[in-house]
């Protein structure tokens, strides 16, 4: 049991670890934000006559941001380049990858401590229940009208072993209705 309070301060300073580097990740992030913006012109076309519906898109500034400039070569004749650029809706969008990077990380992150963490307790848990199963008290039979004793001393430790103990109780409830249904059925019959 010393071994595992001696690794119980690690977790705090793990996951300050991890905020630090999060933090840092975000500044250079911060710092870096004009140089990895991704923008560009986005054309979504429907059909037009025997032309099916398009969707272009092509890095361009925002004033050039149209049919004419985004999509090259046009798959109608010259005299319906007007009737289908006016069909066309033209965005221009600006995104920045490192924001999305960062939020990538961060989500990794979580998830990873959160893996680290249920491992941690999946290689503690079994280390509590052998101390648990010496200091338990075994069950005893019921008294009647009296019921079940509860297992081992104090509250349960872990959630699995508050899941199991509820199970317990509930089967323990099951059998003592069914006792009493069929005792009262041999009492009717």
């Amino acid at each position: 049991m010393r071994e595992v309070a001696d690794m119980a301060p690690a977790l705090p300073l793990v996951n300050m670890a991890l905020c630090v580097i999060v933090s840092a990740l975000a500044v250079a992030a911060v710092a870096e934000t004009k140089k990895s913006e991704d923008a560009r012109c986005k054309c979504i076309c429907p059909q037009y006559k025997n032309v099916p519906g398009q969707f272009y898109t092509k890095k361009l500034l925002q004033k050039n941001c149209d049919c004419l400039h985004v999509i090259n070569p046009m798959p109608v004749p010259e005299h319906d380049v007007e009737a289908y650029c006016l069909l066309c809706e033209c965005k221009y969008e600006e995104r920045s990858t490192v924001t999305i990077k960062v939020t990538v990380i961060i989500y990794l992150s979580v998830v990873g401590a959160l893996l680290l963490y249920m491992g941690f307790l999946m290689v503690i848990d079994p280390l509590i229940r052998k101390q648990a199963v010496v200091t338990q008290a075994p069950i005893t039979e019921p008294v009647p009208g009296f019921g079940y004793d509860r297992m081992g001393v104090g509250r349960a430790h872990t959630v699995l072993e508050r899941v199991e103990g509820a199970q317990e109780r509930w089967k323990r409830q099951v059998q003592e209705q069914r006792r009493t249904v069929f005792d009262r059925h041999h009492l009717l019959s």
